[in-house]
């Protein structure tokens, strides 16, 4: 079983992003004699966003022609998510929306997470939900030092550039909407003032699958991968950056 991030953006006749994560999803329903997987969706909302055409439609995209059961919980920003929607589920997606918002949200699933993803659950990251599958997760903002590493647009309502402890699925930084936001140079900085020890930064309408084997890429974009560059004493003195695309 895999974890999916996926850089954002969605197009609702496309399902095929998610082929993969479905079919995992269904290996483990058949495991407990369900024909049709359950696949539980968090959403967080602030300020309507995401917006309301997403909180339907990207669920709905999942679940295109019945090959699995979306079950979607929302909550608003500053609320949190109950253990409970975690129960009976083959897969999880965390969807897309504020950054911030979504780390606290997901903050009393952190442990039992951990859990199911480390037994073979697949997870789906959507943007903000691939962001804070990290351990260390980047939130956003577009300074550091007061000095612009981004677009003040992608800053996900933050100034400075801000980590928290993520959900720990993956050991690296993630970044999202990489070529169509600006994110991937948040992301090289981050690396180089040693705030990060490297990551990826991920396009749109693509995916970093992480499983047993190598890394695999799907969509239609890039996978941006940035690591430090460290002289004998262990400092950091630059980065490298390099592209993985989908074969």
């Amino acid at each position: 079983m895999s974890i999916h991030l996926v850089g954002g953006g969605w197009a609702p006749d496309e399902p095929g992003l998610y082929d993969l994560f479905v079919a995992e999803a269904a290996v483990r329903g058949r495991a407990v004699g369900r024909d049709v997987p359950r696949v539980g969706v968090l959403i967080v909302v602030a300020d309507d966003s995401p917006s309301e055409e997403w909180r339907a439609g990207f669920p709905a995209l999942i679940a295109s022609g019945g090959r699995c059961e979306a079950v979607t919980t929302v909550v608003e920003a500053g609320d949190v998510f109950d253990t409970r929607v975690l129960s009976d589920v083959d897969g999880l997606v965390v969807g897309g929306g504020l950054t911030p918002a979504y780390l606290e949200a997901v903050a009393p699933l952190v442990d039992q997470v951990r859990l199911l993803v480390s037994d073979g659950l697949p997870y789906v990251g959507f943007s903000a939900g691939a962001a804070i599958a990290a351990d260390r997760a980047l939130l956003g903002g577009w300074l550091i030092g007061d000095v612009p590493v981004c677009p003040q647009d992608a800053a996900e309502d933050l100034d400075e550039v801000e980590l928290g402890e993520g959900l720990g699925l993956v050991d690296l930084a993630v970044d999202v909407h990489a070529a169509q936001w600006g994110t991937l140079t948040r992301l090289v900085a981050a690396t180089e003032a040693g705030m990060v020890r490297g990551g990826v930064a991920i396009d749109e309408h693509t995916a970093l699958v992480v499983g047993e084997g190598a890394l695999t890429v799907l969509g239609r974009g890039s996978v941006w991968r940035v690591e430090p560059q460290v002289d004998e004493q262990g400092d950091v003195v630059g980065v490298s950056v390099g592209s993985l695309g989908a074969e």
